[in-house]
């Protein structure tokens, strides 16, 4: 039974990859530092001899070399990582920990177990499709060769771990891999993200607020896709490469929210939806459009998105509307109240 481990398994797509891992016949060792975005309902529904859990922060690289020495994992999967722009804006020095330190103590600890051990392991980094900037004036989809022009704090800090990994890779022959995804959607996900606090709101006939003019464009993916691409990857990838994760489908701001407002008008009529749309200050910074070509991973390894935007905000919406104790494990001061507003 091959082992791997997931950092970051009890944030949004940690846990759907290891129900995914899990279904797939995997043991998964699941490391996370239970930071306010992780929730351990997101996998109460595991009931396996094939899962172990561990508080660690991916900072700590002693832990880190010990549960490899001790497991010996074939597979890094790292999701462990702060991902909210509109705090990186207010505060970016988590970021910094978390997304550049964090890495840099995570490759130390695997180097050092390769150094010690001699066994097999490859690194799968899950970075993001922000790191190619705003993609609105080229008119393209940026591929794994465009250069990289971050622009929030969070995005630089994503940034620079893929540069970190990737002279990891040149220098040390260090066997990593690094996926570029869209913006994820769908159950689990912690409400300060765009389409949860949608329909947290509409859940609860509050406003539906929408910076600017609803302008910014968007490329969505349903968080199954994303982590079928993972297990994909970290079989079938090639050490040394980027590979970008999409759905080639973009939706502006407020064509997703009215779409989402449709939905549960003709797919969820008991809910008595009386909230309306508010616009909002806009983000400082905010790009207008993400793009990616994601014809790389669908022609060497024939992996396709399958769940269209409308089939896969359903299962979303159902999913929270099934999951009411989901928002009772989160503290409302982490998601309620607006940020990412310093200038």
């Amino acid at each position: 039974m091959k082992k791997v481990i997931v950092t970051g398994g009890y944030g949004f797509i940690g846990s759907n990859l290891i129900n995914l891992l899990i279904k797939k016949k995997y043991y998964v060792i699941n490391i996370d530092n239970c930071s306010y975005s992780s929730n351990n309902y997101n996998l109460n529904d595991i009931n396996s001899k094939n899962y172990l859990f561990f508080k660690i922060d991916i900072n700590e690289k002693n832990k880190i070399f010990n549960i490899l020495k001790k497991f010996k994992p074939e597979v890094v999967f790292n999701l462990a990582a702060e991902t909210h722009v509109d705090r990186s804006i207010d505060g970016p020095g988590p970021f910094i920990k978390s997304n550049i330190n964090g890495v840099f103590n995570l490759l130390e600890a695997i180097q050092k177990y390769r150094k010690n051990s001699k066994k097999k392991i490859k690194l799968i980094h899950i970075s993001t499709d922000e790191v190619y900037g705003d993609m609105e004036k080229t008119k393209q989809r940026a591929n794994e060769k465009f250069s990289y022009k971050p622009s929030s704090p969070y995005a630089a800090s994503k940034a620079s771990a893929d540069h970190l990994i990737k002279s990891y890779i040149r220098t040390y022959k260090f066997p990593a891999i690094i996926s570029n995804c869209s913006n994820n959607y769908g159950p689990k996900q912690f409400p300060e993200k765009l389409i949860p606090k949608m329909i947290f709101n509409i859940l609860n006939n509050l406003p539906i607020p929408i910076y600017g003019k609803g302008v910014n464009n968007r490329e969505w993916i349903y968080v199954d896709d994303h982590c079928k691409a993972l297990e994909v990857l970290s079989r079938k990838g090639k050490i040394g490469q980027n590979y970008n994760i999409g759905s080639n489908k973009n939706l502006s701001n407020l064509q997703l929210t009215k779409l989402i407002i449709k939905i549960f008008k003709n797919n969820f009529s008991k809910i008595k939806n009386k909230s309306k749309i508010i616009f909002v200050k806009d983000r400082p910074g905010h790009d207008l459009k993400y793009a990616i070509n994601s014809n790389k991973i669908r022609k060497k390894f024939k992996w396709k998105p399958l769940n269209n935007i409308n089939e896969g905000l359903k299962k979303t919406i159902k999913w929270y509307i099934d999951n009411p104790k989901y928002f009772k494990n989160l503290n409302k001061k982490d998601y309620i109240n607006r940020l990412g507003l310093k200038q």
